[in-house]
């Protein structure tokens, strides 16, 4: 069990590397849940994470001999960024293995920080086992991603910024894989006022720790399935879990469509660009999944800006249709001239921009006269959507969408 001493050793270890990041009050969220909301702006942190904390901490805790044999770790991204740059910086050899489909963007970043990349397995439990096997092979130290004293105490030194930046806060909320992080925030402001709430917040497709804490000890998923990679862990840390179980108030979970929603958020409202994990605080806040008061001070803790570009164009449009932004919608139209001219002018009264449209005469499931429209549509949220809609039957055509707005709370 780390206690402060521990992540006040960090601190000292790691000042040289890990900025003191940004923690910034929210008026866009403030407004939005009715607390003092402040955003401790993790993103913003060298290699993008909060991983560079608990890397070197641990490794300049290895002895001569050990920082001479090399280090090996398993990660989905952005611990082995961590690793391979603070492994660079203390003149040590690194190796790590990333799953099959880790992003691009993470290997190639990994790679510029100085580390051999191997890629081995579908998810970070398989390239784990695979990084054990080189371990013992080539008498490499193992840097655990989470599971870990030193790691969990350099990654503490996040909540020390919390705390000296806002010494009065209520609440921090802190997204949880294998537990790493919320272990070390929840030693540091815990120590600092035993009062202070620590919430964490898991996808639901890895959601692990629930289930632990009903058990008495770490539980497995067969696998995990959530566009926040940096938490897609299939089981929670040994170590981690007691820390856990001691400090860490309340556990919930958020979908992720739920995450969408608060990444699209963070980007256009607050000029913030996050990945799946780094959004999950927000968007525990966001949607009640935990009770808080009008006024509460909360920290959602952002704790990662490495999303890969591909995933964020998903996720953005699936943000929009979310918040009612981007509809899909499909009706049948009499194949005659004027009928697809008739439809649009609907969509043009009520001021909707067509992003596409896709016409067919070929599908065997509608007339012979008749033609298919599908309709990719830009609107303004979900009343607007609700509006033409009921627009489009009052004229007479019917009308199936194919995606639309999540019902609002």
């Amino acid at each position: 069990m780390i206690e402060l001493d521990d992540v006040l050793a960090a601190r000292d270890r790691v000042a040289d590397v890990a900025r003191h990041t940004p923690l910034d009050y929210s008026h866009t969220f403030s407004d939005l849940t009715g607390a003092d909301v402040h955003l401790k702006l993790e993103c913003f942190q060298r290699t993008g994470s909060f991983k560079i904390r608990g890397a070197t901490n641990r490794i300049r805790t290895l002895s001569d001999a050990e920082q001479a044999a090399g280090v090996v770790t398993a990660s989905a991204g952005n611990h082995a960024q961590g690793v391979a740059l603070a492994a660079s910086r203390s003149g040590v050899d690194s190796k790590v293995v990333m799953p099959e489909a880790a992003p691009i963007s993470k290997i190639k970043a990994t790679k510029s920080y100085g580390a051999e990349v191997v890629l081995h397995g579908v998810d970070y439990d398989e390239a784990q086992a695979h990084a054990h096997e080189l371990e013992e092979q080539e008498g490499r130290t193992y840097v655990h991603a989470f599971d870990d004293e030193y790691i969990m105490a350099g990654q503490g030194t996040l909540g020390l910024e919390i705390v000296d930046d806002l010494p009065d806060l209520d609440t921090v909320v802190v997204p949880i894989g294998g537990g790493g992080l919320i272990s070390g925030i929840a030693t540091a402001v815990k120590a600092h006022d035993p009062d202070v709430r620590v919430v964490g917040v898991q996808a639901e497709g890895a959601s692990t720790v629930a289930r632990s804490l009903d058990k008495g000890g770490p539980q497995s998923v067969d696998s995990v399935d959530t566009i926040a990679d940096g938490i897609a862990v299939r089981r929670v840390g040994e170590r981690t879990f007691p820390v856990i179980r001691k400090r860490v108030d309340e556990v919930v979970t958020v979908s992720d469509d739920e995450i969408a929603t608060a990444l699209v958020l963070l980007l256009e409202r607050g000029k913030t660009l996050v990945e799946g994990a780094g959004a999950t605080p927000l968007a525990a806040v966001l949607e009640d999944t935990f009770d808080y008061e009008e006024g509460e001070t909360i920290v959602p803790a952002l704790c990662g800006g490495n999303i890969d570009l591909n995933l964020l164009t998903t996720v953005i449009m699936r943000g929009l249709v979310d918040q009612g932004r981007y509809v899909k919608v499909r009706t049948v139209l009499k194949d005659r001239p004027g009928s697809l001219n008739d439809l649009l002018d609907v969509v043009a009264d009520e001021r909707v921009n067509i992003y596409a449209i896709q016409h067919d005469r070929t599908n065997r499931d509608i007339a012979m006269n008749a033609t298919e429209v599908e309709l990719d549509l830009e609107t303004r949220g979900p009343e607007h959507v609700d509006g033409l809609l009921d627009r489009i039957r009052e004229e007479g055509f019917e009308v199936t969408v194919l995606n639309g707005p999540r019902p609002q709370n």
